[in-house]
């Protein structure tokens, strides 16, 4: 999953940024209202965990923002105890959760889950696809009820296909999805052709059908075709 979290208090923005990325998602940060608005025009997201308090404006304006995307972004707001009026306004135009400060980590990672699940997979603990079964929460996939092992970034890119089914994705952004603001940093795609080399494999190998096509010189789509 990749998540852009929006906190304007240093020591809590790292607190979270460790704990989500030790959790295995892919994090982005912003500490005020422009440049959380430009991180949300210039990528997409699974997650926003969002501050309302934020320096120069009222985080509730991200909202508003992603309001005017065709987006599948869910939005967990981080809010301090006397914002009552605040959440209940975030809920109201379109975020999905909210969390009061302080909280702890593992909590957010839930809540972050439940939000993905709800919004990619209307809510199911499980996604079943003919003979693939993904657990998304544990980190487990099956193909014909034989459970394979997956690294956590053949786990995350399996995830994206299937909440993207039949969309044709870009390599840039598959490789914005996984690696976030480092993605830039490769020298070319390579990495991506190999993650999704070795995931077909997987598949395949245990009699799974390969539904990982290659679009020339675009991406990929995860088809039944």
């Amino acid at each position: 999953m990749k998540i852009l979290i929006v906190e304007d208090e240093q020591e809590l923005l790292q607190s979270m940024m460790s704990f989500l990325k030790g959790s295995g998602m892919t994090c982005e940060q912003a500490t005020n209202l422009q440049e959380a608005v430009a991180k949300i025009d210039a990528g997409d997201y699974d997650c926003i965990v969002l501050d309302i308090g934020l320096p120069d404006g009222s985080g509730l304006k991200v909202i508003e923002e992603l309001q005017k995307k065709d987006h599948q972004t869910g939005v967990v707001i981080v809010s301090a105890r006397n914002s009552l009026d605040d959440r209940l306004t975030g809920l109201n135009i379109g975020a999905d959760d909210y969390v009061t400060k302080p909280f702890y980590m593992p909590e957010l990672v839930a809540r972050i889950k439940s939000v993905f699940r709800r919004r990619s997979f209307q809510g199911q603990n499980e996604i079943v696809h003919n003979e693939l079964r993904v657990i998304p929460d544990e980190m487990l996939m099956y193909v014909n009820d034989k459970l394979i092992s997956l690294t956590k970034k053949e786990h995350e890119l399996l995830l994206y296909f299937l909440s993207n089914s039949n969309k044709v994705l870009t390599k840039e952004s598959i490789a914005e999805h996984l690696w976030g603001d480092h993605a830039d940093m490769a020298d070319s795609f390579d990495f991506i052709y190999s993650h999704i080399k070795n995931l077909r494999k997987k598949m395949t190998d245990n009699g799974g059908k390969d539904y990982l096509k290659s679009v020339y010189g675009v991406g990929y789509k995860f088809s039944n075709e």
